[in-house]
């Protein structure tokens, strides 16, 4: 290969579960940046990719089909797509389904990140990882902010799953060298969030209640309180932990926390309605364990990345409902 040859050629990405949101505007942001991107799905050939059209960016991936819990199918998607950077953002995504699918959770969460991990130390080219992990992993602490140096209580299976994915990160990190690590995300919302997730399912209730619907939005509890973000800034942050000389763990979320009750109000407000006239609480969709209070500090981001959120708690409600 000539030096003209070698200035011109492209990083290539390989971002496994592309289809989902974070999938999604991490292909967006790479196409972006110069990346060729190569997307996994379990089914390659039947799959929609209906976020990915919606961004307007399908035609410009190449697809390969891979079942993460197969370490030869992840070693196929490997050696076909020859990657600089790996995403593993597939598996399992919801808290509440985590708890009705348990060993489904983790065996694509865990048994996924393993199998990338130990795929990309077979491979001949040095490859960097990154693992998609989660502010779920710390549980209940208490109202105080997590930070990288904050120990794991995790409270649900879901949790329980990233958590050991993490450890097994930073295991093969310093066993074996690789250049891997793990993006600790907060909740992040966008219109391509699926509606199990409860932050979709309020935005579409608020508009379907505006045009005239008089059913009511059943939840569950409403005095929890998370570190909502906006996802298409949160890629940002993915792609930054892999350009730094040295693998290192992050804290990625916005610092704010407001209550469910406050998300919903705000979602309301956007429709000139008062929450309390549509909103009724139903105990079937109260869950087994629920942490009470996420919230975070995300200064090393700040500190070491350049990385902070500009779009924060009421700003995040407003976003999704304007988007939609």
């Amino acid at each position: 290969m000539s030096a003209n040859q070698q200035a011109v050629q492209k990083p290539t990405a390989l971002i496994c579960g592309v289809s989902g949101q974070d999938g999604s505007y991490l292909a967006q942001l790479l196409l972006d940046k110069g990346y060729a991107v190569f997307g996994t799905s379990r089914d390659a050939q039947g799959s929609s990719f209906s976020n990915l059209q919606k961004l307007g960016i399908k035609d410009q991936i190449s697809f390969i089909s891979m079942i993460p819990e197969d370490f030869r199918s992840v070693l196929a998607a490997l050696r076909k797509s020859q990657p600089d950077e790996v995403y593993y953002l597939a598996g399992q995504s919801s808290v509440g389904l985590s708890f009705e699918q348990p060993a489904e959770t983790i065996q694509s969460i865990t048994l996924g990140a393993l199998n990338v991990l130990e795929a990309c130390r077979m491979m001949d080219k040095k490859i960097k990882i990154y693992h998609a992990g989660s502010g779920e992993c710390f549980g209940d602490t208490h109202g105080e902010p997590a930070s990288e140096a904050t120990p794991f209580y995790p409270m649900s299976p879901y949790a329980v799953a990233k958590s050991s994915a993490y450890w097994l990160v930073n295991n093969y990190r310093d066993a074996y060298g690789l250049f891997a690590c793990t993006g600790i995300l907060f909740n992040h919302e966008s219109p391509l969030r699926p509606e199990r997730f409860v932050t979709q399912k309020i935005i579409r209730a608020v508009k379907c209640i505006a045009q005239g619907n008089n059913e009511k939005l059943k939840l569950g509890r409403l005095d929890i309180a998370r570190d909502w973000g906006w996802a298409p800034e949160y890629v940002e942050a993915m792609w930054l932990m892999l350009q730094q000389e040295q693998p290192q763990d992050f804290v990625i979320a916005t610092g704010t926390t407001i209550t469910l009750e406050e998300f919903v109000k705000t979602a309301f407000e956007q429709a000139n309605l008062n929450w309390q006239d549509h909103v009724v609480q139903d105990p079937s969709f109260f869950r087994p364990t629920d942490l009470a209070i996420g919230k975070a500090d995300p200064s090393y981001a700040l500190k070491m990345l350049g990385w902070k959120a500009s779009t924060c708690g009421a700003k995040v409600v407003e976003k999704m409902y304007q988007s939609l």
